[in-house]
This record gives structure tokens, C-alpha cells and sequence, in this order.
């Protein structure tokens, strides 16, 4: 599998992870699974789950990296990850948080993190 693909691949298992790390805890709220947890408790399962985000992201940065022989340099390495992250948060909003709904706004949003890919990836 080339680097590239691979990189992306593990930052959208990465970005799967985090997004439920920060904002699964509401889901639970909203089902009323965990409305009396105490917010240590809430922070440490976060933290759980973001344990599996750092074995997915360490990785995709270190196969992506130029500095390790990767397609990416560092600002390419990030910009992708934004662009990714905000993928993966949105598809998790639109199937488990359907009440969120995704607006014109959101859609323009999403076309400049795509120009901001192009952008990054454009020779000199």
C-alpha cells in the first residue's frame, strides 16, 4: 500500500477515535447513560479512548513524514489531518448526532479547508 494512502487510512482511525474521545461523553448524556458520573470519570474514559487515537496518529505521522522517508512534509502532514478530522467529525455528527444539522455555512466551511489542501500541496 503506498504511504500516502496509508497515512490517510490511519489518520481516519485516528480521527474516529478522538472525535469520540471529545464528544461521545454527549452522546451518552443525551441517552442519559452518563448524567451522574462524576467528571473525573467522564475525563478518564476520554482519555481511554484517546490512547487508541495516539496508536493510529503516531503512527500515520511517522509512515507520512518526509523526515521518515514519507510523501508529507510537516505542513502537508497537518493540513491533512484538519481536512481529515473535520471529515470523520462530520459524518459522525450527520449518523450519530442527528439532530445537528449541516448547514450552506458548513458546506463553504468545508470548501476552504479543501482550498487550504490544495493550497499546502502546490509547488513553489
Amino acid at each position: 500500500m503506498p504511504k500516502g494512502l496509508l497515512t490517510v487510512l490511519l489518520l481516519i482511525c485516528s480521527n474516529v477515535f478522538m472525535t469520540f474521545a471529545w464528544y461521545g461523553n454527549l452522546k451518552l448524556t443525551e441517552l442519559k447513560i452518563n448524567t451522574d458520573w462524576p467528571l473525573i470519570l467522564i475525563i478518564l474514559c476520554s482519555w481511554g479512548l484517546a490512547f487508541f487515537e495516539y496508536c493510529f496518529m503516531i503512527p500515520a505521522n511517522r509512515v507520512g513524514a518526509q523526515i521518515n522517508g514519507g510523501p508529507f512534509s510537516l505542513m502537508q502532514l497537518k493540513i491533512i489531518q484538519e481536512a481529515v478530522s473535520l471529515t470523520v467529525f462530520t459524518v459522525i455528527v450527520a449518523t450519530v448526532f442527528k439532530g445537528e444539522p449541516i448547514r450552506w455555512n458548513h458546506l463553504v466551511s468545508f470548501g476552504f479547508i479543501i482550498l487550504a489542501v490544495f493550497f499546502a500541496f502546490l509547488k513553489k
